[in-house]
């Protein structure tokens, strides 16, 4: 992998699809940290009922972003060859403002603890420099989830 993915590397580590596929391309990959984008359009299916009249994207996707980086990043960190990175656990979630149409998401997670298989992350979601989300986020590297 480079340091920066596009669509088809992502692809290749993250088992989400359309319309659940929350990273758009991952702009670098450290020894700590991690940082992605995701460009919210107003085609997103979930802007049809959250909300009609005032498009926000829900909070819990935001979430969900920063967890998709946080597993391409253990994935990498582990030099895994196999399995993926599966979304365990989040703490102490805050969400400062709202997301809409149009907007990019910078998503960062930094790697706070490992042990084992196991990663937990801080992640910061902000669009023009200014903070979306905030999140602790456990992430397991694996084969599958029955495992």
């Amino acid at each position: 992998m480079t340091d920066e993915q596009k669509i088809q590397e992502i692809l290749n580590v993250l088992p989400h699809r359309y319309p659940f596929l929350m990273i758009d391309r991952v702009l670098s990959v450290s020894d700590d940290e991690a940082v992605a984008i995701k460009n919210v359009s107003i085609n997103e299916p979930f802007f049809q009922g959250h909300f009609p009249d005032e498009p926000i994207m829900p909070g819990v996707l935001i979430v969900e972003a920063l967890a998709q980086l946080g597993g391409i990043f253990a994935f990498r960190y582990q030099k895994a060859d196999s399995g993926r990175g599966y979304f365990m656990g989040m703490d102490k979630v805050r969400f400062r403002k709202p997301v809409y149409p149009g907007d990019q998401i910078k998503l960062q997670v930094r790697l706070q603890k490992k042990k084992g298989s196991v990663y937990r992350f801080e992640g910061t979601a902000s669009v023009d420099g200014h903070v979306v989300c905030e999140a602790e986020l456990l992430i397991i590297v694996k084969e599958t989830l029955n495992e």
